[in-house]
């Protein structure tokens, strides 16, 4: 009998763009690491917009048994074309879910997003089962950092990026969570300089000038890299070029382990609900 060759499935837009996209690996290495073994547990993941889909896959891999949720409902339905799941359209005011189901809440990088977070930090600690852990990430409000007073003097504000805010530090994020009775126990940063700088290069080339000359569907304002294969597409040349250089932009993301310190642009917290 002869074999017949089968062509290999196209690799989704969504984890084409993760695999080269040096924050969300290094965003989701952390939060496995702050999460811990997963086995058994229930867990939540939040998010706002940033989120093609890919970074939940990944998560699911680790172990646990997954819910997702979405502020932004534009982008749900390629979410859910991913990951075969349903994805709920969530409001930060009232997540859609009884108290205490969670062991585990993640929320990534929508404080930033929200004019007040209070009503958001309630519902985690809400949905949260006893002795369960959130894990919060947001951007670093630390308007002193180099690359973020470069972003200003370019004219990327935090509303280029969709967001009311710059973002917390450490240390405010684990005040609101203390206000809401869960308890800090662990911190984390990722993408110090030189990923940061690569990153800025990336998003203001994409929006000052791809996403303008582009031909296709118009970029939403607060988008800062292609959200949708169609978008994708439109600056497709471009992007194989990318792909090409991508390990040596890799390489220059390596420098940041000559940056002393733990610090970085994006920072993360895990808090935990009493027993």
């Amino acid at each position: 009998m002869t074999a017949i060759a089968v062509a290999p499935a196209a690799v989704p837009w969504q984890l084409q763009l993760y695999r080269k996209s040096l924050k969300k690996q290094q965003k989701i290495k952390l939060l496995l690491e702050l999460l811990g073994p997963l086995d058994r547990r229930r867990c939540l993941l939040v998010t706002n917009g940033d989120n093609n889909g890919a970074m939940n896959l990944v998560l699911r891999e680790a172990g646990g048994h997954w819910t997702w949720a979405e502020m932004e409902e534009h982008g749900i339905s390629a979410m859910v074309g991913l990951l075969g799941e349903p994805v709920v359209h969530a409001n930060p005011q009232r997540l859609p879910f009884p108290n205490a189901t969670f062991d585990r809440v993640v929320v990534i990088d929508v404080h930033e997003h929200l004019s007040s977070v209070s009503g958001l930090n309630q519902e985690i600690g809400r949905v949260l089962a006893s002795g369960g852990l959130a894990v919060v990430t947001t951007p670093n409000g630390a308007g002193w950092l180099p690359v973020a007073v470069l972003k200003r003097l370019c004219g990327m504000h935090p509303q280029h990026y969709g967001h009311v805010v710059q973002g917390y530090t450490a240390a405010e994020l684990e005040r609101m969570l203390r206000e809401v009775d869960l308890t800090p126990e662990r911190r984390g940063a990722y993408s110090r300089f030189f990923t940061e700088l690569a990153e800025f290069a990336i998003n203001f080339g994409y929006v000052k000038i791809l996403a303008r000359r582009a031909r296709g569907p118009r970029v939403e304002a607060g988008t800062i890299a292609p959200s949708s294969a169609d978008q994708l597409r439109a600056v497709e040349r471009t992007y194989r070029m990318y792909a090409m250089i991508y390990p040596f932009v890799r390489a220059f993301s390596s420098l940041d382990a000559l940056v002393p310190g733990r610090g970085g642009y994006a920072v993360a917290v895990t808090a935990r609900k009493a027993q």
